[in-house]
């Protein structure tokens, strides 16, 4: 893709570079291809096909291949396009926030089945990234309070920008802060978060466009990959209220661990669900309600 630029037909920029990325051993090197071109040309995937033969112009080609040549370095599509589809939104994402997983809208829909009997909860998401958890459930219930937490400032800008840019500025607050820090004792009726949750002997051994290129602070659980999960067990033990519930999206393996120490923290009814890959993805459980012992920790 570094050959000067000279005129060539959609088709023929699309077989160009699906070469060029298979070449690198990007599996959806196609699918690539599409949606790089489309987003010089400002179409939409399909629209490619109904004109195939037209030739680019020159500045095109030029940008096309520019964006071909950066993702066969492996950075990551949707940094490259600038967003990312999340539960039914089209979410603005770069290299200051982790790119949005489908797994997470398990979380979710897990959380929205909760909420159905409570419309009207404060919620808070914990270390919210570009907004995705928080602005999927704004967009759902209407009349929820959804606080979400950031503790870095360029990732907090990428979720204001969200925010404003689907209409949430008055279902959503974000907060600038570590954790659940921000918050006073017994005001929430739910806590979520997807924190980072992998080893850090393991990040260095993730794909390229993870470990070379999406914050490493969003992905690092320290030595056992649950750092985070322990202080957000801790905070939220204070945070909730009573029957108040904690959510989390957690590591391959961690389910077991995480339930004994949101258990020895007073959370009752602890669950854990797995993904559509069969893992068990994620774990909940209810604060202490008023006829259980008194909580250990004094907030």
């Amino acid at each position: 893709m570094t050959r000067a630029v000279s005129e060539v037909s959609r088709l023929g920029a699309l077989s160009e570079a699906t070469v060029a990325l298979a070449g690198v051993g990007i599996e959806s090197a196609r699918q690539d291809a599409e949606w790089l071109l489309a987003s010089v040309l400002g179409l939409e995937r399909f629209a490619l096909y109904l004109d195939p033969g037209r030739e680019l112009s020159p500045g095109e080609t030029g940008r096309y291949r520019a964006l071909v040549t950066r993702r066969a370095a492996r950075v990551p599509l949707q940094y490259l396009l600038g967003f990312e589809e999340f539960h039914g939104l089209r979410l603005a994402v770069t290299p200051d926030v982790l790119i949005p997983r489908p797994e997470t809208e398990g979380l979710v829909e897990w959380a929205l089945a909760t909420l159905r009997d409570q419309p009207a909860a404060i919620i808070a998401d914990i270390g919210t990234g570009c907004g995705a958890i928080a602005c999927a459930l704004a967009r759902s219930l209407p009349e929820l309070r959804v606080l979400a937490v950031e503790r870095s400032l360029p990732a907090l800008a990428v979720a204001s920008l969200n925010v404003r840019n689907l209409g949430l500025s008055r279902r959503v607050t974000l907060l600038a802060g570590d954790l659940l820090e921000v918050f006073g004792p017994r005001g929430l009726d739910l806590v979520i978060a997807n924190p980072p949750y992998i080893p850090s002997a393991v990040v260095a051994a993730l794909p390229p466009e993870v470990s070379g290129f999406e914050p490493r602070q969003a992905l690092d659980g320290g030595a056992d990959g649950m750092a985070a999960i322990r202080r957000i067990i801790a905070g939220a033990s204070c945070a909730l209220r009573p029957r108040g519930r904690l959510m989390m999206e957690i590591g391959e393996g961690q389910a077991g661990p995480v339930a004994s120490l949101m258990a020895a923290e007073g959370f009752t009814g602890i669950q854990a669900r797995h993904d559509l890959a069969g893992r068990e993805r994620y774990i909940a459980g209810h604060w202490a309600d008023t006829s259980s012992p008194a909580p250990r920790r004094t907030c």
